[in-house]
């Protein structure tokens, strides 16, 4: 179902089902998959990979160019990978990968994206997770599963959010967030840990309780990092999200929110 006013070039792929709206504009080596929803005035540049049952509002710009001064169109690998069930809100903008920063920008499954977002080149998002209106994400930014970003949050380039952590509205953030720690704040710093959200996942009371020791070690106690990280190793010896905040926690380059 394209719209008579929409510009399609012949060599993007269109899976079976795609509805395309008035005014759309899609250029080649764009691949959108099975069911999904293209609605007007969007414009969509390749490579990009769409995948199935996503619904795309008016007025996004998905797969252009990545805002930096370095890329060169045509020179090195420069792509966007979306996957399947996810929601992008009106006015949304999402850049292809640079070849400086490995070529690729993805967003995995199940993803809702609210108004205005903006997801810069090289960045990684994982699955179910929530953007509130103009969040903003540069450059090489990474995103783990099922975390909520409140309205306006801003991220700087390299700094990654940990699995179900979650940020207030309008919170800077220029560190690493762990798994399942709220941050609040310019610039953002940790409040306590996102217990609603780890209860609605169906985290059990000693789940939970577990994580809040690994938080309380990390931030209450007035304890070195390598002190705190001690005490996490203990508990994470019979709790696989505690090792999850263990392991992200020594992964990091910038450094956690502290």
């Amino acid at each position: 179902m394209i719209d008579p006013s929409a510009q399609v070039d012949p060599r993007a792929e269109i899976g079976e089902g795609v509805e395309i709206g008035p005014w759309v504009s899609i250029g080649p080596d764009v691949s959108i998959g099975a069911g999904s929803r293209i609605e007007a005035h969007c414009v969509l540049r390749g490579p990009t990979r769409i995948g199935a049952g996503n619904h795309i509002f008016p007025f996004c710009s998905i797969g252009d160019h990545p805002q930096d001064k370095k890329y060169t169109p045509g020179h090195g690998e420069s792509r966007l990978v979306i996957g399947d069930g996810n929601t992008i809100r009106e006015y949304c903008s999402i850049n292809r990968g640079t070849p400086g920063g490995g070529g690729v920008t993805s967003i995995g499954n199940d993803n809702w994206i609210m108004a205005y977002c903006h997801v810069a080149h090289d960045c990684h998002i994982g699955n179910h997770t929530v953007f509130a209106n103009n969040t903003t994400l540069a450059g090489h930014v990474e995103i783990e599963d099922h975390v909520i970003l409140g309205g306006f949050t801003g991220i700087h380039q390299f700094c990654r959010m940990g699995e179900g952590s979650f940020s207030a509205i309008a919170a800077v953030i220029v560190r690493d967030v762990p798994p399942f720690v709220i941050v609040k704040g310019n610039t953002a710093r940790p409040r306590s840990i996102n217990s609603i959200g780890l209860k609605r996942r169906g985290f059990d009371a000693e789940t939970v309780a577990t994580i809040k020791r690994c938080y309380r070690a990390l931030y209450r106690q007035g304890w070195r990092l390598e002190q705190a990280l001690a005490e996490i190793e203990r508990e994470a010896a019979d709790c696989a999200p505690a090792r999850a905040m263990l392991e992200f926690i020594r992964a990091s380059s910038r450094g956690i929110v502290r």
